[in-house]
């Protein structure tokens, strides 16, 4: 007998697989992929052989577990960049900067790295200017430390052990065991610093953005810490939690 499955067109097939990865918490094997797909073996196996030649997933060096492939990272970050996509969340990033009084950004974890989705900046002379798909290291920022630090154990010990400590300024944090008990303390008070780590006489204070149920992203205040020390940048906090659940909820729709 006919399932909805095997009513449903191939390409939606193809999509729903594509979304089962991306959701999952690090590689899917080809027998989790056939239970949560509803498909037999050779159909899912079929299927993914041509998502991955597309470059749409890709599999790990053993080749028994697959992941999001690059081509499906970067059709996923620029429809994020897209300016119909960013426009409602600019809006609300505008606001959020004219209360503060200083630049904000929206950012999101790509590949080991922090890409900046979106960003609006202050009128003051003294600022640092990053456009929309900027990258930023994770383990010098506070987005960067925020959304390390709400990852799965797992996957955040491999992108750990993936990580390049460089060194920008002298707070900047440069050893995994230090970096761990940084996250660690991230993940009790919920929200990140960054006390001069990644520029020297640049404070940064962020803010998870939450969407279904997990963590998609980062809002954040900076400034120089001559006009704004860290401890007066820590009052916006209640300012970007107002924006993070507008924020979350665009993610939503």
């Amino acid at each position: 007998m006919a399932t909805k499955l095997d009513r449903t067109p191939p390409l939606l097939r193809a999509f729903a697989l594509l979304e089962h990865v991306v959701h999952a918490d690090g590689a899917v094997s080809l027998l989790e992929l056939t239970e949560l797909a509803g498909l037999p073996k050779p159909t899912v196996y079929r299927m993914l052989n041509v998502l991955e030649n597309a470059g749409l997933l890709q599999r790990e060096p053993e080749g028994r577990r697959v992941t999001a492939g690059p081509r499906l990272a970067r059709f996923a970050l620029d429809a994020l960049l897209s300016e119909a996509v960013r426009a409602p969340r600019h809006a609300i990033l505008k606001r959020l900067a004219q209360e503060v009084g200083e630049t904000v950004n929206l950012t999101m974890l790509d590949r080991g790295e922090v890409v900046y989705l979106d960003r609006v900046e202050t009128a003051w002379p003294l600022r640092m200017t990053l456009v929309p798909g900027s990258r930023v290291p994770l383990h010098c920022t506070a987005s960067g430390k925020l959304l390390l630090a709400m990852l799965s154990a797992v996957r955040r010990k491999r992108v750990i052990a993936e990580m390049t400590f460089e060194r920008f300024t002298d707070n900047t944090i440069v050893d995994a065991k230090h970096l761990e008990r940084e996250l660690a303390a991230i993940r009790k008070a919920g929200m990140a610093t960054d006390n001069e780590e990644y520029l020297a006489g640049l404070v940064c204070v962020a803010a998870p953005v939450t969407a279904a149920g997990r963590i998609v992203a980062c809002v954040a205040v900076h400034a120089p810490v001559a006009r704004m020390p860290l401890a007066r940048a820590l009052l916006h906090l209640p300012a970007l939690h107002v924006a993070a659940t507008a924020l979350g909820k665009s993610f939503e729709t």
